[in-house]
């Protein structure tokens, strides 16, 4: 769905999860500060601005990224967890 054809319904439904998700702490993994910045979490603009397979397709991308480079940044367990943050979450798209 994109962003313009959101319903009224739809965006007070997402501005209550954004407030209560600005309460929880940030989390290099989960929640980082750097894309919590603002009315909406990036990931949740970058699904609202592209059809379902193309959002499947950037997690899929992000989940082989961080899996391909874990190794080389010192840290490595940073960068599985966020791999397999990608995973869940293409999981729950997925299963939706």
């Amino acid at each position: 769905m994109s962003i313009d054809n959101a319903t009224p319904d739809q965006w007070d439904t997402m501005r209550k999860l954004n407030d209560l998700s600005i309460r929880k702490p940030a989390d290099p993994v989960t929640r980082p500060d750097h894309y919590n910045k603002g009315a909406i979490e990036a990931i949740e603009a970058i699904k609202a601005s592209m059809p379902e397979n193309e959002f499947r397709g950037y997690l899929k991308g992000n989940a082989l990224k961080y899996l391909w480079r874990y190794d080389y940044k010192g840290k490595p367990i940073e960068d599985l967890r966020k791999c397999r943050w990608y995973i869940d979450r293409l999981i729950e798209e997925v299963n939706q």
